[in-house]
């Protein structure tokens, strides 16, 4: 008798809440079913993300596999900033756990076997873009537009962008989306090669489902090796650099310029850029706030004061 782990299961027996999750015809398709979030993923998609993809895996009457947002809003704007703010950049430990998360659902995409399809919906920024890019093929509809964000909120995007995106689209290309956070439409991003097709909203649809016919109508073992050689350059730069991100990133979660990034972000507010700037330029430590901790307060003898503090954080008094 087979077993039982390596047969799909059935999706409503998940009870998934942050993505949706359908299996027929051959084909599956998992959602983020975030629109008040504009699909943005939390740790709680990504872990039942995980699971979709694991099963859609293991499933024989699975072919083809349709990654997409729920509305007509976006597809994914990346992390839930919220999270970050209100979680990461107070135990930055912690997001080198989330990232654990993060990694595995991307190494199952393009470990699956099948031929992912991402059905671009709307707006793909940030990690939406590099769940995008971890996809192997994409159709967009007309009102899409991709673009990374990473440096305009304290971030890098190492989570895919800086590896994908210069074997995708070229390394200039990939300079300019990584750097400026400038917003791509649907029409240059078929001209880059960033998306295979562009159709009209009301046509998105029927173009995914042709494609994905198409791709049942070739041998699963000669499609999924296939995939397995063409993935050979995404392997290699994921797996050369994401482990030092994931370090990296954590440890950066307690920087002033995710503080200031994703703060601003919550807070709707601009961003200051050139707070940090002017320090480094007058001369002071700009990777904090209010400088190096280096003052001890001479009542009490709390160590480790900002040095441009003139009174005590613990007893008030003037150090």
């Amino acid at each position: 008798m087979r077993k039982q782990e390596f047969l799909g299961k059935d999706p409503k027996g998940f009870d998934f809440q942050e993505i949706l999750y359908d299996k027929k015809d051959w084909i599956a398709r998992i959602s983020f079913n975030r629109p008040k979030a504009y699909n943005a993923y939390s740790l709680l998609t990504l872990q039942e993300l995980a699971k979709a993809f694991h099963d859609a895996t293991m499933d024989d009457t699975v072919g083809v596999i349709v990654l997409t947002g729920v509305g007509d809003k976006a597809f994914c704007t990346g992390g839930d900033v919220k999270e970050y703010a209100e979680n990461y950049t107070r135990w930055p430990r912690d997001f080198w756990k989330w990232m654990g998360y993060f990694n595995q659902t991307h190494d199952l995409m393009r470990n699956c076997g099948k031929v992912i399809i991402a059905r671009v919906n709307g707006m793909t920024a940030g990690g939406g873009n590099e769940f995008h890019m971890s996809c192997d093929l994409s159709i967009a509809s007309e009102n899409a537009e991709f673009f990374q964000v990473g440096t305009r909120v304290g971030s890098v995007a190492a989570g895919g962008a800086t590896q994908f995106l210069p074997i995708i689209i070229g390394d200039r290309r990939a300079r300019e989306m990584l750097f400026l956070c400038n917003r791509i439409p649907a029409k240059k991003a078929l001209e880059w090669g960033l998306v295979n097709q562009v159709v009209p909203y009301d046509q998105l649809d029927k173009a995914v489902d042709e494609m994905a016919k198409a791709l049942l109508e070739k041998f699963p073992e000669c499609t999924r090796y296939t995939k397995q050689q063409v993935n050979f350059w995404k392997d290699f730069a994921w797996n050369m650099t994401v482990g030092h991100a994931r370090d990296w990133l954590a440890m950066h979660f307690a920087s002033p310029e995710t503080l200031e990034g994703m703060g601003a972000f919550v807070e709707k507010r601009p961003v200051d850029f050139m707070k940090l700037r002017k320090l480094a330029a007058e001369g002071k430590s700009n990777e904090y706030w209010w400088g190096a901790n280096i003052k001890t307060c001479p009542k009490c003898g709390t160590k480790a004061l900002p040095e441009d503090f003139d009174f005590c954080g613990k007893c008030g008094s003037k150090l």
